[in-house]
């Protein structure tokens, strides 16, 4: 079979299965398999699958995506999510839309410390939605800023994704978890900067509440915001071992894991051993679900390369005479649309086997084009029909709000829009994401 038909058919056979409703985890390993018994015949398709099943999982940095997992579990049933809202929310009061901007700064510091976009989503719509609802905040802004806020943990360190686009393309988890500090924090302030220009122009989506005198005064507001501690030592642990070089990334998140515990048992969130096994099995269930992707992901992109089709493709594409930009406009483009219908792994598995040798050939720099991608997929994250924020958000909605999943996607517009002007700003000046992994790292 020519291998350009078989690139492409090895393309479409994944796309069908999806349309169909297939789990993505199966639909990579049907669509590689079925693929590969015409490329390589049904004994050596096996065996690579045996192959990438063990060597997804059989190198030590795959034991940090468990372990974030398990101490963004313990942070989560620790109380770690309320005290960074409360914390947060002590330094922001008094600014026009203040729960607002409370829930951005508190999802990128509990990001800090969960690492998953659909558990912080998950948590501060439990936490916040009903805070703000109190306080007669517009619905549709409130539940979009926390569906759009969510995201910021797959940008802030330590990042699941990170890793995995780290594994997928060989670079630097570190240098990556760098990277994404500058964009991650530039993102915050872009949303802040949003709800107060929001609110000012319309004070009725954020109506101004009178605050007990107690809770104005500088003691209360200075007690408040040093409930943030926890997060701030778990965040020195983790990065300053790993930036230091006391701690590789998968010893960092296991340094990570203990401290939340502890910290979780200090605090008297975790006086009884069920809460620790609860999170336990948690994290458990959520690592198998993503290995069963990775590892049907890194299936797939072994079969797309025997096939010879990125191969080809980028052959061909380094003859047009396009300007570089043009290429990863096209690429750009293309991950755009597939993050809008598919999850993060997904499209990294489909596409960075065949653009990622390309733009690195062009002079692109891959850790910089990895904030790049992740930036896309955080877009995808809120954007229809296959936006997962929106969906994690929308099972924590109570009922009696009656907000459509229509409705939410409406509410994440205005935070979309300020996404895309972060990443052109990204696009435009690289030394925004390369500044500090240069710094740092070298």
């Amino acid at each position: 079979m020519d291998s350009m038909v078989a690139g492409i058919l090895c393309i479409t056979v994944l796309l069908v299965l999806l349309v169909l409703g297939v789990q993505i985890g199966l639909a990579f390993i049907l669509g590689g398999f079925a693929v590969s018994v015409f490329v390589l015949g049904v004994d050596s398709s096996v065996s690579l699958l045996g192959l990438a099943a063990y060597f997804t999982v059989a190198t030590p940095t795959w034991a940090a995506i468990p372990l974030f997992f398990l101490m963004g579990s313990f942070a989560s049933h620790g109380g770690l999510a309320r005290r960074a809202y409360d914390g947060v929310d002590a330094l922001s009061r008094g600014v026009p839309g203040s729960l607002l901007i409370a829930t951005c700064f508190s999802c990128g510091v509990f990001g800090a410390v969960s690492g998953s976009s659909i558990a912080t989503t998950a948590i501060f719509g439990k936490m916040a939605l009903p805070e703000m609802n109190r306080l007669r905040y517009d619905k549709l802004l409130s539940v979009g800023c926390i569906a759009s806020a969510g995201t910021f943990a797959s940008m802030i360190p330590p990042s699941m994704m990170m890793i995995i686009y780290a594994l997928f393309t060989q670079q630097s988890i570190g240098k990556l978890f760098a990277a994404g500090i500058v964009p991650g924090i530039t993102t915050a302030l872009a949303y802040a900067l949003l709800i107060v220009v929001m609110v000012k122009r319309n004070p009725d989506l954020a109506p101004e509440t009178d605050v007990d005198a107690t809770d104005q005064a500088p003691r209360s507001r200075r007690r408040d915001a040093l409930r943030i501690w926890p997060v701030v030592v778990i965040g020195i642990v983790v990065l300053g071992g790993i930036y230091s070089g006391w701690l590789t990334p998968t010893e960092a998140a296991a340094a990570g894991a203990l401290v939340t515990l502890g910290l979780g048992w200090l605090l008297g969130e975790y006086q009884r051993l069920n809460k620790v096994t609860d999170s336990m099995k948690e994290s458990a269930n959520v690592t198998a679900m993503l290995f069963l992707i990775n590892i049907g992901a890194l299936f797939y992109s072994r079969v797309l390369a025997v096939t010879r089709f990125p191969t080809e493709l980028i052959e061909m594409l380094q003859f047009w005479d396009v300007p570089p930009f043009a290429i990863l406009a096209g690429v750009m483009a293309i991950m755009f649309f597939l993050g809008m219908i598919m999850v993060p792994v997904g499209v990294y598995a489909l596409t960075l086997p065949i653009v990622f040798p390309l733009l690195v050939s062009i002079g692109y720099d891959p850790i910089w084009f990895g904030v790049i991608a992740l930036k896309l997929t955080e877009i995808g994250a809120i954007t229809p029909p296959v936006g997962l924020n929106v969906f994690a958000i929308k099972g924590g909605i109570p009922k009696e709000m009656n907000i459509s999943l229509e409705q939410i996607y409406k509410g994440c517009i205005p935070f979309i829009l300020c996404d895309l002007a972060v990443l052109g700003l990204l696009i435009a000046f690289p030394q925004i994401v390369l500044w500090l992994p240069e710094l740092l790292l070298g």
